[in-house]
């Protein structure tokens, strides 16, 4: 095991709350533990898989959409949670996070430890800039990555 963690923050800055992994990945920068692989992704599965690729410890920061939705909740998800969201639901992505996930597991690429910290979003329309309430659970989603990725830097020791 190399120890190796990796940070991707899922998302387009430009649409809306889709955003919020680029985001997070930003607020990131100084408080994690050195070594720690800060990185953005648009969400394309061979892109993802590449990023993660030699992880020990992956953490996916993304948005995510729900019927009804309650922007700025907050989850944090397994791979198999993940995986098990309807196509699209767990995404704003034209692949979601569940296909993503479903590949890496059939081509035996999943990283051996991997968390999922997603935020229910408002809206993912063209245009800059969080949702008042998506930006409010800012500060809280980085608390929570900042613990996960703490807590795989003190595992790997």
């Amino acid at each position: 095991m190399s120890g190796r963690v990796v940070v991707i923050g899922v998302g387009n800055p430009l649409r809306g709350d889709d955003g919020i992994g680029p985001a997070a990945v930003e607020a990131l920068h100084g408080r994690v533990p050195d070594g720690t692989v800060l990185t953005v992704s648009d969400g394309e599965p061979a892109r993802m898989l590449d990023l993660w690729r030699g992880a020990d410890t992956v953490v996916l920061v993304e948005a995510l959409r729900t019927s009804p939705a309650r922007p700025g909740r907050l989850h944090t998800l397994t791979p198999s949670e993940a995986t098990r969201h309807a196509p699209g639901a767990a995404s704003t992505h034209a692949f979601g996070l569940g296909e993503c996930l479903a590949l890496a597991q059939a081509l035996d690429r999943l990283p051996p430890q991997l968390v999922v910290h997603a935020v229910e979003v408002a809206g993912v329309e063209l245009g800059t800039g969080l949702s008042p309430a998506v930006r409010s659970a800012l500060p809280e989603l980085t608390e929570r990555v900042a613990a996960t990725v703490s807590r795989a830097h003190d595992h790997h020791r």
